[in-house]
């Protein structure tokens, strides 16, 4: 269930203190190790390590077993390969620059790593590393500005209904085409037309599914709005010294106040943004106790370590109050859909399932934080297709802090000056400096305290 970003104040015993857990912070590794400090002679710790991979929750790799038919030994190995296959692929989208065109992981446990790129002089350094390389036509980035200037005509009112008919698109960097998903076929090349988009770079796609946002809440741990209506809460969240969590924009409204799940006065949403982004945060009173932990299968803890994006093919897992636990793959990043109430950019296709009344729940790969749920079609029971929300852009709109098990941590007296900070969020391509150095962010994620870019090498990379 999608619950567990705050514990109340003033429990007397664990168990008034489990009772008055009430909003969800997802978890799902325990905290990563000590890291190295800069100059140790130790050898660089491998990339599963140091996000936390190496060590897998109990109650996730249940959720995968279930959801995507592996064994404990394959779940655990999944997690391990795909914090390396990520690493890998952040560290070659630098290295191939303009001819860049995507990467993906494949394979029930392999997580086999397949980079594309539009320049066959790079396979052999693709293939160095390990992963499968792959020629294509288009590199991601003529993918993604085509999929801005259909964004740019989706917008439009007078396109508002078309875009409702043909309500996801989407970059397949598996097939490297631009697809958009419609009800009505006509509707999407009506779309494609108004935009003025090279038709060789799009597949049109037909399907029945209508997402929309999971607004109407039934049963569960959750909160309420305005003592009405219910939604779950996302990860528990710090900015300064006041808590709260991160959840779905289309729950409320800046002002809405919340209770939790017993009922019990919680605090109230500080901001909102749907459509466009399904963003929001809420800000608990001092009752509530933001925790890095997200309520797992049964009840248990599941830990949230860090934020860094899972690549395409990724497995997932999500909790949400109406569902609870359950598990999918990462289908596509940066997509946009169409619901009624208007067209939400820059969110993350998945496999997982999801009801009314997941709204805002929290998605995980790993112990890694990935966001919270915006919306989707199908239900858990003859499975569907959702969205979240990726948490990093939420952090960064709002200034808030993950809440993880790793901490804020004491400072390094010692430690050399730079740009980096534990606590911004940073972007694939960003540049920071630290104890002199230079270094170039590999994979999107929030900082966190012993992560400096020495010692991160899943993360960063000296240029």
């Amino acid at each position: 269930m999608l619950h567990r970003p705050t514990l109340h104040r003033h429990a007397a015993s664990a168990c008034a203190a489990l009772a008055a857990i009430g909003a969800l912070v997802l978890a799902g590794l325990p905290g990563t190790a000590s890291a190295q400090t800069t100059g140790s002679a130790a050898a660089p710790r491998s990339a599963a390590d140091t996000l936390g991979a190496a060590e897998t929750s109990p109650a996730l790799l249940t959720a995968m077993r279930r959801d995507l038919g592996l064994t404990h030994a394959q779940a655990r190995h999944r997690v391990v390969n795909e914090a390396e296959a990520g690493a890998t692929a952040g560290r070659l989208h630098l290295e191939l620059g303009r001819s860049y065109a995507g990467a993906w992981v494949q394979g029930a446990e392999s997580a086999r790593l397949t980079v594309a790129t539009t320049d066959a002089a790079d396979v052999p350094a693709i293939e160095a590393t390990g992963a499968t390389a792959t020629v294509v036509p288009h590199t991601l980035a003529a993918l993604e500005t085509a999929q801005r200037t259909l964004e740019r005509a989706a917008a439009r009112t007078t396109a508002r209904t078309t875009a409702v008919d043909a309500p996801v698109r989407y970059v397949d960097v598996r097939t490297n085409t631009l697809v958009v998903q419609a009800v009505r076929p006509a509707a999407a090349h009506d779309l494609l037309a108004a935009a003025g988009i090279d038709r060789d770079l799009v597949r049109v796609e037909t399907s029945a599914d209508r997402p929309r946002a999971l607004y109407d809440i039934r049963g569960g741990d959750a909160y309420y709005m305005n003592g009405s209506g219910r939604c779950s809460v996302g990860f528990a969240v710090t900015k300064g010294t006041q808590q709260g969590f991160a959840t779905a924009g289309h729950c409320g409204r800046p002002g809405t106040t919340t209770t939790g799940f017993n009922q019990v006065a919680q605090g109230s949403f500080q901001a909102s943004t749907f459509p466009g982004r399904d963003t929001a945060w809420v800000a608990t009173n001092t009752n509530w106790t933001s925790t890095p932990y997200v309520k797992g299968q049964g009840g248990a803890n599941i830990q949230v370590t860090g934020s860094t994006q899972s690549p395409v093919g990724a497995s997932v897992c999500r909790s949400g109050s109406t569902t609870g636990w359950h598990c999918g793959v990462i289908q596509q990043h940066n997509t946009s859909v169409t619901y009624p109430e208007g067209t939400i950019s820059g969110v993350t296709r998945t496999s997982v399932c999801a009801e009314p009344g997941d709204s805002g729940g929290s998605y995980i790969s790993g112990s890694q934080a990935q966001g919270v749920t915006s919306g989707g079609s199908g239900n858990c029971s003859s499975g569907g297709t959702t969205f979240h929300q990726p948490i990093n852009p939420l952090l960064q709109a709002y200034a808030l802090t993950l809440k993880t098990t790793t901490g804020p941590g004491p400072g390094d007296p010692g430690e050399p000056g730079g740009t980096w900070a534990a606590g911004t969020v940073y972007a694939a391509g960003a540049q920071v400096t630290y104890g002199g150095a230079t270094y170039r962010c590999l994979q999107p994620h929030q900082a966190q305290p012993g992560w400096q870019p020495p010692n991160v090498p899943a993360l960063w990379q000296q240029v």
